[in-house]
Protein backbone atom coordinates (compact mmCIF):
# COMPACT_ATOMS: atom_id res chain seq x y z
CA UNK A 1 0.00 0.00 0.00
CA UNK A 2 2.60 2.61 0.80
CA UNK A 3 4.65 1.58 -2.27
CA UNK A 4 1.48 2.31 -4.44
CA UNK A 5 0.67 5.74 -2.59
CA UNK A 6 4.52 6.59 -3.20
CA UNK A 7 3.98 5.67 -7.00
CA UNK A 8 1.14 7.86 -7.16
CA UNK A 9 2.75 10.95 -5.72
CA UNK A 10 5.71 10.57 -8.14
CA UNK A 11 3.57 10.45 -10.93
CA UNK A 12 1.44 13.70 -9.35
CA UNK A 13 4.77 15.16 -8.89
CA UNK A 14 5.92 14.77 -12.52
CA UNK A 15 2.49 16.28 -13.81
CA UNK A 16 3.12 19.19 -11.35
CA UNK A 17 6.59 19.77 -12.93
CA UNK A 18 5.23 19.60 -16.35
CA UNK A 19 2.20 21.92 -16.18
CA UNK A 20 3.06 24.64 -13.25
CA UNK A 21 5.43 26.22 -15.46
CA UNK A 22 2.97 27.13 -17.80
CA UNK A 23 0.88 29.35 -15.90
CA UNK A 24 3.59 31.89 -14.71
CA UNK A 25 2.99 34.99 -16.83
CA UNK A 26 5.45 37.92 -16.06
CA UNK A 27 4.56 41.29 -15.39
CA UNK A 28 1.98 41.30 -13.29
CA UNK A 29 1.65 44.23 -10.71
CA UNK A 30 1.16 43.13 -7.45
CA UNK A 31 1.84 39.62 -5.46
CA UNK A 32 4.20 37.11 -7.96
CA UNK A 33 3.88 34.28 -5.54
CA UNK A 34 1.21 32.72 -7.55
CA UNK A 35 0.32 29.94 -5.07
CA UNK A 36 -3.06 29.59 -6.07
CA UNK A 37 -1.57 27.94 -8.95
CA UNK A 38 0.72 25.71 -7.65
CA UNK A 39 -2.00 24.54 -5.19
CA UNK A 40 -4.48 23.81 -7.70
CA UNK A 41 -1.73 22.29 -10.05
CA UNK A 42 -0.76 20.01 -7.16
CA UNK A 43 -4.35 19.18 -5.84
CA UNK A 44 -5.97 18.47 -8.94
CA UNK A 45 -2.32 16.32 -10.28
CA UNK A 46 -3.18 14.11 -6.82
CA UNK A 47 -6.46 13.90 -7.33
CA UNK A 48 -6.42 13.47 -11.11
CA UNK A 49 -3.79 10.44 -10.47
CA UNK A 50 -5.88 8.97 -7.79
CA UNK A 51 -8.94 8.54 -10.28
CA UNK A 52 -6.40 7.31 -13.32
CA UNK A 53 -4.77 4.70 -11.03
CA UNK A 54 -8.55 3.18 -9.87
CA UNK A 55 -9.99 2.70 -13.45
CA UNK A 56 -10.45 -0.45 -14.22
CA UNK A 57 -8.30 -1.30 -16.92
CA UNK A 58 -5.04 -2.31 -17.64
CA UNK A 59 -1.44 0.17 -17.80
CA UNK A 60 -2.15 1.97 -14.28
CA UNK A 61 0.73 4.15 -14.15
CA UNK A 62 -0.01 5.23 -17.76
CA UNK A 63 -3.23 6.23 -16.60
CA UNK A 64 -2.28 7.79 -13.26
CA UNK A 65 -0.21 9.60 -15.00
CA UNK A 66 -2.24 11.34 -17.75
CA UNK A 67 -5.05 11.70 -14.73
CA UNK A 68 -2.30 13.51 -13.22
CA UNK A 69 -1.43 15.68 -16.20
CA UNK A 70 -5.33 16.59 -16.33
CA UNK A 71 -6.15 17.23 -13.06
CA UNK A 72 -2.78 19.34 -12.98
CA UNK A 73 -3.40 21.28 -15.76
CA UNK A 74 -7.60 22.35 -14.56
CA UNK A 75 -6.59 22.94 -10.81
CA UNK A 76 -3.03 25.24 -12.06
CA UNK A 77 -5.50 26.93 -14.37
CA UNK A 78 -8.24 27.52 -11.94
CA UNK A 79 -5.07 29.03 -9.21
CA UNK A 80 -3.81 31.14 -11.78
CA UNK A 81 -7.15 32.65 -12.94
CA UNK A 82 -7.96 33.40 -9.54
CA UNK A 83 -4.39 34.97 -8.95
CA UNK A 84 -4.36 37.27 -12.17
CA UNK A 85 -7.88 38.54 -11.22
CA UNK A 86 -6.38 39.43 -7.78
CA UNK A 87 -3.50 41.27 -9.10
CA UNK A 88 -5.42 42.78 -12.00
CA UNK A 89 -8.35 43.99 -9.29
CA UNK A 90 -5.28 45.10 -7.08
CA UNK A 91 -3.67 47.49 -9.90
CA UNK A 92 -6.83 48.88 -10.92
CA UNK A 93 -7.92 50.36 -7.90
CA UNK A 94 -4.58 51.70 -6.75
CA UNK A 95 -3.36 49.11 -4.55
CA UNK A 96 -1.67 46.03 -3.87
CA UNK A 97 -2.31 42.13 -2.89
CA UNK A 98 -2.35 42.19 0.74
CA UNK A 99 -3.20 39.01 2.53
CA UNK A 100 -1.86 39.69 6.13
CA UNK A 101 -4.68 39.26 8.59
CA UNK A 102 -4.19 41.56 10.28
CA UNK A 103 -4.69 44.07 7.25
CA UNK A 104 -7.89 44.65 8.39
CA UNK A 105 -7.74 46.28 11.37
CA UNK A 106 -5.74 48.81 9.79
CA UNK A 107 -7.76 51.88 9.70
CA UNK A 108 -5.92 53.87 6.59
CA UNK A 109 -6.68 50.65 4.61
CA UNK A 110 -9.84 51.52 2.63
CA UNK A 111 -9.37 48.57 0.12
CA UNK A 112 -8.00 45.53 0.56
CA UNK A 113 -7.93 42.82 -2.14
CA UNK A 114 -6.57 39.62 -0.50
CA UNK A 115 -6.25 36.04 -2.20
CA UNK A 116 -7.31 32.96 -0.51
CA UNK A 117 -6.89 29.57 -1.78
CA UNK A 118 -10.62 28.95 -3.55
CA UNK A 119 -11.54 32.87 -3.80
CA UNK A 120 -10.22 36.39 -3.95
CA UNK A 121 -11.44 39.13 -1.49
CA UNK A 122 -11.98 42.53 -2.01
CA UNK A 123 -12.59 44.75 0.97
CA UNK A 124 -14.17 48.11 0.40
CA UNK A 125 -14.48 50.23 3.78
CA UNK A 126 -18.20 51.34 4.42
CA UNK A 127 -16.41 54.86 5.30
CA UNK A 128 -15.45 55.71 1.51
CA UNK A 129 -18.81 53.62 0.27
CA UNK A 130 -21.87 55.15 2.10
CA UNK A 131 -22.88 58.02 4.06
CA UNK A 132 -24.36 57.51 7.14
CA UNK A 133 -27.43 55.09 7.18
CA UNK A 134 -27.79 55.62 3.16
CA UNK A 135 -27.58 52.60 0.89
CA UNK A 136 -26.11 54.37 -2.24
CA UNK A 137 -21.94 54.91 -3.65
CA UNK A 138 -20.71 57.52 -3.26
CA UNK A 139 -18.91 59.05 -6.28
CA UNK A 140 -15.81 57.84 -5.68
CA UNK A 141 -16.67 54.51 -4.36
CA UNK A 142 -18.90 54.15 -7.50
CA UNK A 143 -16.41 54.29 -9.64
CA UNK A 144 -13.98 51.62 -8.15
CA UNK A 145 -16.57 49.47 -8.07
CA UNK A 146 -17.18 49.97 -11.88
CA UNK A 147 -13.59 49.35 -12.61
CA UNK A 148 -13.79 46.13 -10.59
CA UNK A 149 -17.10 45.43 -12.98
CA UNK A 150 -14.95 46.41 -16.47
CA UNK A 151 -11.92 43.85 -15.34
CA UNK A 152 -14.91 41.31 -14.90
CA UNK A 153 -16.12 40.84 -18.35
CA UNK A 154 -13.18 39.16 -19.47
CA UNK A 155 -13.69 36.44 -16.54
CA UNK A 156 -17.14 35.72 -17.46
CA UNK A 157 -17.15 32.48 -15.89
CA UNK A 158 -16.04 33.96 -12.32
CA UNK A 159 -18.98 33.68 -9.72
CA UNK A 160 -18.97 37.09 -7.64
CA UNK A 161 -21.02 37.17 -4.30
CA UNK A 162 -21.28 40.76 -2.49
CA UNK A 163 -21.75 40.45 1.52
CA UNK A 164 -22.76 43.68 3.15
CA UNK A 165 -21.45 44.22 6.73
CA UNK A 166 -22.17 46.50 9.67
CA UNK A 167 -21.93 48.08 13.46
CA UNK A 168 -24.13 46.84 16.02
CA UNK A 169 -25.36 50.25 16.54
CA UNK A 170 -29.56 49.78 15.99
CA UNK A 171 -31.84 46.83 16.12
CA UNK A 172 -30.89 43.12 14.11
CA UNK A 173 -33.26 43.65 12.07
CA UNK A 174 -32.66 47.37 10.61
CA UNK A 175 -28.91 46.55 10.29
CA UNK A 176 -29.50 43.45 8.44
CA UNK A 177 -31.66 45.38 6.12
CA UNK A 178 -29.30 48.27 5.39
CA UNK A 179 -26.27 45.75 5.03
CA UNK A 180 -28.23 43.74 2.43
CA UNK A 181 -29.07 47.08 0.59
CA UNK A 182 -25.42 48.23 0.25
CA UNK A 183 -24.35 45.09 -1.20
CA UNK A 184 -27.29 44.58 -3.41
CA UNK A 185 -26.13 48.42 -4.98
CA UNK A 186 -22.67 46.70 -4.95
CA UNK A 187 -24.15 44.06 -7.13
CA UNK A 188 -26.08 45.95 -9.42
CA UNK A 189 -23.02 47.44 -10.84
CA UNK A 190 -20.90 44.05 -10.72
CA UNK A 191 -23.93 41.95 -12.72
CA UNK A 192 -22.81 42.71 -16.20
CA UNK A 193 -22.13 39.02 -17.76
CA UNK A 194 -23.85 37.38 -14.23
CA UNK A 195 -25.84 37.79 -11.48
CA UNK A 196 -24.11 38.22 -8.36
CA UNK A 197 -25.13 36.47 -5.36
CA UNK A 198 -25.54 38.99 -2.29
CA UNK A 199 -26.26 38.68 1.27
CA UNK A 200 -26.67 40.98 4.16
CA UNK A 201 -25.13 40.12 7.45
CA UNK A 202 -25.86 42.67 9.49
CA UNK A 203 -23.35 42.84 12.39
CA UNK A 204 -22.88 39.18 12.21
CA UNK A 205 -18.84 38.40 11.66
CA UNK A 206 -17.28 41.11 13.15
CA UNK A 207 -13.55 41.98 12.12
CA UNK A 208 -12.88 44.22 15.13
CA UNK A 209 -15.09 44.47 18.69
CA UNK A 210 -18.01 46.76 18.58
CA UNK A 211 -17.12 48.41 21.94
CA UNK A 212 -15.25 52.00 20.45
CA UNK A 213 -16.12 53.71 17.44
CA UNK A 214 -12.78 52.69 15.69
CA UNK A 215 -13.39 49.20 15.97
CA UNK A 216 -17.35 49.74 14.55
CA UNK A 217 -15.80 51.95 12.20
CA UNK A 218 -14.10 48.48 10.93
CA UNK A 219 -17.17 46.10 10.69
CA UNK A 220 -19.00 48.58 8.62
CA UNK A 221 -17.50 47.27 5.03
CA UNK A 222 -18.25 45.70 1.92
CA UNK A 223 -16.82 42.82 0.76
CA UNK A 224 -16.94 41.22 -2.79
CA UNK A 225 -15.99 37.64 -3.08
CA UNK A 226 -14.66 36.50 -6.81
CA UNK A 227 -15.36 32.12 -7.26
CA UNK A 228 -13.84 29.63 -9.91
CA UNK A 229 -16.81 27.80 -9.03
CA UNK A 230 -19.76 27.01 -7.34
CA UNK A 231 -18.24 24.44 -5.14
CA UNK A 232 -16.06 27.13 -3.83
CA UNK A 233 -18.41 29.62 -2.53
CA UNK A 234 -18.94 30.19 1.22
CA UNK A 235 -21.10 32.02 3.50
CA UNK A 236 -19.66 35.29 4.12
CA UNK A 237 -21.47 35.65 7.05
CA UNK A 238 -19.93 32.47 8.78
Amino acid sequence: MIKKHYKLLLISSVAITLLTGCYNEPGLVADGSYNRTKTGAIGGAIAGALTGYNTKGHNKKKRALIGGLLGAATGGAIGYSLDKQANEVADALGTGVDNDPLAVLDPQKSIIVSKHPNYVKIMFRDRMMFATASSQLQPTAKAKVHKVAALLESYPQTIVGVAGFTDNRGSYAYNKKLSEKRADTVANILSVNRKPYTKGCAYDKEVAPNTTEEGRALNRRVEVYLYPNAEAMSDPCV
